[in-house]
């Protein structure tokens, strides 16, 4: 019955997480300099707090207006970002997606789907190890009801913009990650839970490094 009442919560309120902190141990030259693509993974889980403060780099809101860490052609926003806690302290294993305005973890789907996303990348051995995966999807209508066809291209930007910020606070929390791009998106989608009218952009696996 807890169990029940756990997923109910987080379906409709979500899991806060904790304040990302804005200040860290390595300065952002530091971070240019030492970011790789990492593809292997230590087994030990990253933290709440490390998990925190990764989704915000990737897409946390940094102004009451509702801009966030990343640009947007008008400020419109489509990426939606979902995860794979498979080995996150605090949370139990399964599937979440991100509420950037809450800093909020919501519809939660319980378990490890991890061989399914390992099919669905095409075998790609970065998935297995890890103990975050990190999926970037897109409604691509938010952003072309507005610019049209060349919406798409402002898309495709800015979800490199995102995954480079994720890509650099990886790295000054001494974590390594690498974007995925080849995959069944069809299948992804279901495996996630995803809508059908957001389009997978991005798998980053992300973990503790040597």
């Amino acid at each position: 019955m807890v169990n029940i009442l756990s997923q109910l919560y987080l379906l409709t309120m979500g899991l806060r997480l904790p304040q990302p902190t804005y200040r860290g141990q390595l300065t952002l030259e530091e971070a240019l300099l030492r970011r790789r693509s990492v593809r292997s993974y230590l087994p030990e889980p990253i933290t709440l707090e490390e998990l925190s403060q990764l989704l915000w780099a990737a897409q946390g809101v940094t102004d009451p207006y509702g801009f966030r860490t990343a640009p947007s052609a008008g400020a419109l926003y489509p990426l939606e970002l979902y995860l794979h806690a498979v080995k996150v302290e605090g949370i139990e294993t399964g599937i979440y997606r991100y509420d950037p305005h809450r800093h909020s973890l919501l519809d939660i789907k319980l378990g490890n789907f991890v061989p399914e996303v390992y099919a669905a990348a095409l075998n790609q051995e970065a998935v297995l190890s890890a103990p975050l995966l990190v999926f970037f999807f897109a409604l691509f209508e938010r952003t072309t009801v507005k610019y049209g066809r060349r919406g798409i291209r402002y898309v495709f930007n800015e979800v490199g913009h995102a995954g480079q910020n994720l890509y650099l606070q990886a790295t000054a929390l001494g974590l390594g990650t690498v974007v995925i791009g080849a995959f069944y998106d069809e299948e992804l989608k279901e495996v996630v839970g995803a809508r059908r009218d957001e389009e997978p952009l991005y798998i980053m696996p992300v973990g503790r490094v040597e």
